[in-house]
């Protein structure tokens, strides 16, 4: 009697399982945008969540550590003036995230450590560029405040967060809705998905499609789910792929492998509830004294719970097979540096003693002064004694001393409200 070989991995046993109850964010009114993005995004740091918001968009972003009911007055991020379709955090920069929304926009947001006791109303930046509403968002694996967005205008556009600028815009490879993008780990190439059923390869920095004409796929697997959009999430350290249906209530896992079939189904996690959205932890956030491999945050319509993915293992001590090194917050790039053509793979960091997020990192935004420019040369029409160049210079460097006199009331007032906010929230920290 032939006995049926049994496939070795660390990873068949791996299980899910719901945190506890005051583990949840209870009481918030999730997004009912019909949009297939994640509705979520999630960081050793901070939540963020988009939410139902009146006369514009919002999101919410909470402390990690403050689970359980969230007041219905809690600070939200708001400055859309219509709905956020798509949030992503900054990999280099645990306060930084992005916002894209309807109203064809892109924000920029600096969120502080402290709890702040008003909406958040201003962005770091908008960037503007696209003519239809933005529904990804993806910043780069390895170079500093780059940022891509794909709009309904189908066109991708990478953004140079630092100054504002737009670094490349591609167009005309697209005919149809972009439906996803996705950098590869060092950021050389991009992967899209389109309406019109076609998986383009895309070397930005040449602005060409390298591979769109796949024959036949490596593996095939049938999905018994619902005719929601399916949420992959795959995580490079173990090769586990999860896919979440949006709209269903089950995460299946698959190992990726070298050798044929390639695609081994592990298991599923089933709960009673379908998810609105799903977020995905990177991998620094986890507790590894715990044998955590991933840890998802599933959205209900007014609630977000954590689900934790375990390898079940006896022994207390780290575990290096399960956490080999993995990518930390430093950039190995500088914008300007990928934009020439370089390449660099993620600067990884060990989680032997566990990760501990730095503090408060400001993003200083440097726009280019247009006044630098020179002007273009070419035929001058005639001058009026108002219009010479000594009294244009003179207008000119009048308003410019009004701008930095103005910047600099504007910088002092900010300054003195964060001093403001920080009293009161040792004050009511004293209190409780």
């Amino acid at each position: 009697m032939s006995r049926r070989v049994v496939r070795q991995s660390k990873f068949r046993h791996v299980f899910g399982q719901v945190a506890k109850a005051d583990q949840a964010y209870e009481d918030i009114r999730v997004s009912k945008v019909t949009w297939d993005s994640s509705f979520c995004a999630v960081n050793p740091k901070f939540l963020a969540i988009i939410v139902e918001a009146g006369g514009g968009g919002a999101f919410i972003v909470l402390p990690l550590a403050k689970t359980g009911r969230v007041d219905k007055n809690y600070p939200l991020v708001t400055g859309h003036t219509a709905p956020v379709l798509d949030i992503d955090w900054c990999p280099h920069n645990d306060n930084v995230i992005a916002s894209a929304s309807d109203d064809t926009t892109v924000m920029v947001w600096q969120i502080p450590d402290y709890t702040p006791m008003r909406n958040i109303t201003e962005p770091i930046i908008t960037l503007e560029g696209h003519s239809k509403r933005v529904g990804i968002l993806s910043w780069h694996p390895t170079a500093r405040n780059v940022l891509l967005s794909a709009g309904g205008d189908n066109v991708i556009i990478i953004w140079n967060v630092g100054t504002g600028e737009v670094l490349l815009s591609l167009e005309d490879m697209h005919p149809d809705i972009i439906h996803s993008v996705c950098w590869n780990s060092n950021g050389s190439l991009l992967v899209t998905t389109c309406k019109d059923k076609t998986l383009r390869i895309i070397d930005p920095r040449k602005g060409q499609v390298v591979a769109n004409n796949f024959e036949e796929p490596v593996a095939l697997q049938e999905m018994d789910t619902s005719n929601g959009v399916l949420l992959p999430f795959y995580d490079p350290d173990s090769s586990i792929i999860y896919l979440c249906g949006k709209g269903d209530s089950s995460i299946r896992y698959f190992e990726i492998t070298d050798e044929p079939p390639f695609v081994h189904y592990l298991n599923t996690f089933s709960s009673k509830e379908p998810q609105r959205g799903m977020g995905f932890m990177p991998k620094r956030g986890l507790d590894v004294s715990k044998c955590e491999i991933a840890r998802f945050y599933k959205l209900h319509e007014r609630k977000c719970e954590p689900i934790i993915m375990t390898v079940p293992r006896k022994s207390d001590l780290f575990q290096d097979d399960l956490y080999p090194d993995t990518p930390g917050p430093e950039p190995a790039l500088e914008a300007d540096e990928w934009l020439s053509g370089q390449d660099a793979e993620p600067v990884l960091i060990s989680l032997r003693d566990g990760y501990v997020p730095p503090k408060h990192r400001e993003l200083r935004v440097t726009k280019r002064n247009i006044l630098d420019a020179r002007p273009p040369t070419g035929p001058r029409r005639s001058q009026s004694a108002s219009d010479s160049p000594l009294s244009q210079q003179h207008t000119l460097e009048t308003l410019l001393e009004e701008i930095k006199a103005l910047r600099e009331q504007v910088q002092a007032q900010e300054q003195r409200i964060t001093a403001l906010e920080n009293m009161l929230c040792e004050l009511v920290d004293g209190t409780d």
